[in-house]
């Protein structure tokens, strides 16, 4: 059993995003995160999307999950047309920036099924045309796997040179790979470690990593 997500007003929310989201967003970002964030408390009782540890402070769990999120969002290259993320869970990073870049064709990778069903059911509430697939990134990728991918989330996985062998020919020229990590891993053959943020609001850790390929 999940724990409990604490009650949230919708002006909390607000106030504890407005660091990422900036004047020019679209109007739709905050109501569709809001609609999100309420199918994550239905859900997370039964499913554990998100861990016990960051659900007792509101505004806390607001910028741990959905600010860490938003914080890639300066970086995503405005002519990307398709992200994918892997082991999307509970839609942190991949879902919340599809609300945030509905420009982007985004596919949320996850195998767990019924993660996948709260995936689809908040995408449902929101009305946000997200894509999710039944994967484990292996040798042998699913049909209905993209093409061709711009740009490549992971929050909670681990990525390793298998990973990306099974991916390397998904990816385009232009790809980004952005990493949430304490530390940064080590880029595969044919990847460029290009920049690091900050430590993410609530750690002094975390950080985002993007990596590049090679030219």
């Amino acid at each position: 059993m999940g724990a409990a997500v604490p009650e949230i007003a919708r002006s909390a929310l607000e106030v504890a995003l407005a660091p990422w989201i900036s004047p020019g967003a679209d109007p739709e970002l905050l109501p569709t995160l809001w609609a999100h964030l309420q199918e994550l408390r239905r859900w997370n009782p039964r499913l554990s999307l998100v861990g016990p540890g960051s659900t007792s402070d509101p505004v806390a769990f607001l910028r741990r999950h959905y600010g860490e999120s938003l914080a890639a969002l300066p970086w995503l290259d405005p002519g990307a047309a398709t992200l994918v993320d892997l082991g999307s869970g509970g839609g942190f990073p991949g879902w919340v920036l599809a609300a945030a870049r509905r420009d982007l064709r985004v596919t949320l990778v996850e195998p767990n099924g019924r993660k996948r069903a709260f995936l689809g059911a908040a995408a449902r509430r929101a009305a946000l045309p997200v894509r999710t697939l039944d994967a484990r990134v292996s040798a042998a990728l699913p049909e209905g796997f993209p093409d061709l991918i711009d740009i490549l989330t992971v929050r909670a996985l681990k990525v390793d040179n298998a990973t990306f062998g099974a991916l390397q020919r998904h990816l385009s020229p232009r790809a980004q790979v952005l990493l949430w990590a304490v530390e940064e891993p080590m880029p595969p053959a044919g990847f460029l470690p290009t920049r690091c943020s900050r430590a993410l609001a609530g750690s002094d850790r975390r950080r985002i990593f993007e990596w590049r390929r090679d030219p």
